[in-house]
């Protein structure tokens, strides 16, 4: 959480890391590796501050997000297996969907290390479609914040963050997601094309 007064550039920070990550994602991975641990580590710590005290979720946040950047920089393998484990994970809740019931923790592990193991052997894909769907859903999670019509009616009310579920009623953010996604997903494919061209001219 942060100050309500600095929801205006969270948003814009939202809407330009989003963008970044959604289209060049794959190129620029370190950096949006980084963009992103500073976001969650400033959420994450500025949340363990008091409401009413201003100051220090400003301090709280600037420190917890040079610690989530730098984690998240230096955590490039780990962030592939990481994001090849989640997929897997879903693909067992999507098989197991079906038959009303949750898959037995043993088959979701087995599921998370298939995915890991997967993501590695195809990071650069896997890059992709994590940072361009995981982008456009950041970027547009920004859009939200600025077009929310609620307004806090006291002087210390706080921003709050829901990364998972930012514009809860909002159709248009689904479709509008699924539209940048795809945006991002063809320009970072074109961008590896193109630059797998340009270094077969130079070999």
């Amino acid at each position: 959480m942060l100050p309500y007064s600095l929801h205006i550039p969270a948003a814009f920070i939202l809407i330009g890391g989003g963008l970044l990550a959604c289209f060049f994602g794959y190129r620029l991975f370190r950096l949006v590796l980084g963009v992103y641990g500073f976001i969650l580590g400033a959420l994450v710590a500025s949340a363990l501050v008091a409401s009413s005290n201003t100051s220090g979720m400003l301090i709280a946040a600037a420190i917890g997000g040079l610690l989530g950047g730098a984690i998240m920089y230096s955590a490039y393998f780990v962030g592939v297996l990481v994001v090849g484990a989640g997929l897997g994970v879903l693909a067992a809740q999507l098989v197991w969907a079906p038959t009303g019931h949750d898959p037995h923790q043993l088959i979701v592990i087995l599921f998370a290390v298939i995915g890991s193991i997967g993501a590695w052997l195809s990071q650069r894909y896997v890059v992709i479609a994590g940072t361009a769907f995981g982008g456009a859903w950041t970027a547009l999670g920004g859009v939200a914040a600025l077009l929310a019509s609620r307004r806090p009616t006291t002087a210390d009310a706080v921003w709050l963050a829901y990364p998972l579920q930012p514009a809860p009623g909002n159709r248009w953010f689904l479709v509008g997601w699924l539209a940048l996604s795809v945006a991002g997903l063809l320009a970072q494919l074109r961008g590896k094309k193109a630059a797998a061209k340009k270094g077969k001219k130079r070999g």
